[in-house]
C-alpha cells in the first residue's frame, strides 16, 4: 500500500514521538507536584467538589470514577513513567497494536486531569498537548512506515495553530497592525525569562520588524505546509526559528516546545528507512477512519478562524480532539502585580512588620531577575498575572489561596519560592497590594542592580485573618 505511508519520513516521526514524549513528561511532572495544593481534597478548587456538579459526559474523566488525592497522585506519576518509557523508545519494541494502545494511556489519563482541571488548566496548550498526542496514537511504530494521512493531519494542526494565532492578532489589539505591540510585549507578558528586560530595550524599529516577521511566519508561511519538500521543509524550519525566538523572550510554559515538536514531521528529515511489510489491513482501516472523524470535527475551528467573532483557545468536543488556537489577540501597555503580604502583629497597621511571599516565576522583589522555567508550567504565577488584570479572574481560588497561607499549609507553601513565615508559625493576617511593574531603564538598572522600578496603586485585599484558630496541615 504505498499510497498509505510515507517511509521517507521514518526519522522525522522518530524524532516527533521522542519530543511528544518528553512534553508529556514535562506536563505530567508538573501535574505530579502541583496537584495537591491546586486541586487535591484541601486545595484550592478541589476536585471532588467539581465532579460532584459537572457530568462525566461534560468533562469525561478517569476521576468521575475515583477521586482521592493519592489516586491523583498515582495517575499523574503514571503518566510520567509512561512517557519516560515512550521517550526511551519503549514503544518500538512492542506489536504495532500494543504501541498504539501504550501511546493511548499518557493521552487518556491527561485528558482526565484536564477535564478537571479548571482555572488552573484552561490555557490553549493543554488542548494542544492532547490533540498531537490523539494523533500519535495513529502514527505507528518500527512495524510499518509512518501513514501519511496522520502526517498530513499533524501539517493541518500546526495549520491550525499557526494561522489561527495571526487571525486573532490582526482581528484583535490595533498594535499588531501598526507593528507597536512589541513596544509593550515584554514587559507585560505573563511571566518574563531572563532576556525578556533586553528584548524589550531593543531598538523599536526592530520590533517593528519583529512584529512584521511574526505576520508572515503566521499568516502566509503555514499555506506553505502542504506543499512538496523543499518548499515544505523550509516553510517548518522558519516557523521553528519563529518559536525558538518566543521561547528566550518569555515563559510560555511548553506551547513553543510543542509547537516546534510539530514541526518536525514537516521537515522530512533524510534518513533510510528499513524495509518492512505492508501496513496491516485493520490498521490502515482504522487510521483512516479516525482521519474522517477528525476532519468532519475540523470544520468547527475552520468556521471559528473565518468569524468575524473569532474565539482562541477553544475545545468543541470534551475530549480535545480538534481545536481552536490563538495567543495575546490583545496586549496590555501597563504591568500590575498582586503582592502578598503576612504579618505576625495581633493587629494590623501600615506600620506592621509586613513580609512578602516571593513567588518562583511572577515578578516580586524589583531586585529579582526573572528565571527561566518553561517548559515547566507554573499555574499560580500564570494565575497571579489574570488576578492582577482584574479580580474576577481570582475570585474561585484566591480567597482559598489566603486561608492556606493563614494556615501555613506545606502544599501551597512549596508552590512558592520563599515563605517568610514557617510553617509551623504562620502569620497572624494576610493582605495584598496592587502595585505596577515597569522595567528599568539601563541607566537605572546600573545604579540600582534591579530590573524593576514598582510602583504602589491601591489596595486589593485588606488585611484578613482566620475566623478560628488556624488548622494545621
Amino acid at each position: 500500500m504505498e499510497w498509505f505511508t510515507a517511509p521517507d519520513y521514518w526519522l522525522s516521526r522518530t524524532v516527533f514521538q521522542r519530543a511528544l514524549a518528553c512534553v508529556y513528561l514535562v506536563a505530567f511532572g508538573t501535574a505530579a507536584l502541583q496537584f495537591r495544593a491546586l486541586l487535591g481534597e484541601r486545595g484550592m478548587l478541589p476536585v471532588s467538589r467539581f465532579v460532584e456538579r459537572v457530568p462525566f459526559r461534560r468533562a469525561p474523566s478517569l476521576f468521575h470514577l475515583r477521586c482521592s488525592d493519592r489516586f491523583f497522585a498515582g495517575c499523574a506519576w503514571t503518566g510520567c513513567a509512561v512517557s519516560a518509557a515512550l521517550v526511551a523508545g519503549a514503544d518500538s519494541l512492542l506489536p504495532l497494536w500494543a504501541a498504539m494502545l501504550l501511546w493511548l494511556v499518557p493521552w487518556a489519563l491527561y485528558v482526565s486531569i484536564v477535564n478537571v482541571g479548571q482555572t488552573w488548566y484552561g490555557f490553549g496548550w493543554e488542548s494542544l498537548l492532547l490533540e498531537t498526542g490523539f494523533l500519535a496514537v495513529f502514527l505507528g511504530n518500527d512495524e510499518v512506515a509512518p501513514p501519511f494521512v496522520v502526517l498530513f493531519l499533524l501539517r493541518w494542526l500546526l495549520f491550525r495553530v499557526e494561522f489561527g494565532a495571526g487571525l486573532i492578532k490582526m482581528r484583535g489589539d490595533p498594535c499588531w497592525r501598526r507593528l507597536t505591540c512589541l513596544d509593550h510585549h515584554h514587559e507585560t507578558q505573563p511571566m518574563p525569562g531572563p532576556l525578556s528586560w533586553f528584548f524589550h530595550h531593543l531598538p523599536k524599529p526592530l520590533h517593528r520588524v519583529e512584529v512584521a516577521a511574526n505576520h508572515v511566519t503566521q499568516l502566509f508561511v503555514p499555506f506553505l505546509l502542504f506543499t512538496p519538500r523543499p518548499v515544505a521543509t523550509a516553510a517548518a524550519s522558519l516557523m521553528i526559528l519563529t518559536q525558538l525566538w518566543l521561547v528566550l523572550s518569555g515563559n510560555f510554559a511548553w506551547l513553543n516546545w510543542l509547537t516546534i515538536v510539530l514541526a518536525v514531521p514537516a521537515l522530512g528529515l533524510p534518513s533510510d528507512p528499513p524495509t518492512v511489510p505492508d501496513a496491516p489491513l485493520w490498521y490502515v482501516v482504522v487510521v483512516l477512519a479516525v482521519a474522517a472523524f477528525l476532519l468532519f470535527l475540523s470544520h468547527r475551528p475552520v468556521l471559528n478562524m473565518l468569524s468575524r467573532g473569532q474565539v482562541m483557545n477553544r475545545s468543541f468536543d470534551p475530549l480535545h480532539l480538534v481545536n481552536t488556537y490563538g495567543a495575546f489577540g490583545s496586549v496590555s501597555r501597563v504591568r500590575h502585580e498582586v503582592v502578598i503580604e503576612g504579618t505576625l502583629d495581633e493587629v494590623p497597621r501600615e506600620d506592621s512588620d509586613w513580609r512578602e511571599y516571593e513567588f518562583r516565576g511572577k515578578p516580586g522583589d524589583p531586585r529579582r531577575w526573572p528565571h527561566q522555567f518553561a517548559p515547566y508550567h507554573l499555574r499560580l504565577d500564570w494565575m497571579m498575572w489574570f488576578a492582577a488584570l482584574s479580580p474576577a479572574y481570582a475570585g474561585p481560588w484566591f480567597g482559598t489561596l489566603v486561608e492556606r497561607l493563614l494556615e501555613g499549609d506545606r502544599a501551597t507553601l512549596r508552590l512558592l519560592r520563599r515563605s517568610p513565615f514557617p510553617p509551623d508559625r504562620p502569620p497572624r493576617h494576610v493582605r495584598a497590594r496592587l502595585f505596577r511593574y515597569r522595567y528599568t531603564s539601563p541607566r537605572e538598572l546600573r545604579e540600582t542592580g534591579a530590573c524593576w522600578k514598582r510602583t504602589y496603586v491601591r489596595e486589593y485585599l485588606p488585611p484578613t485573618r482566620l475566623a478560628g484558630p488556624a488548622r494545621r496541615p
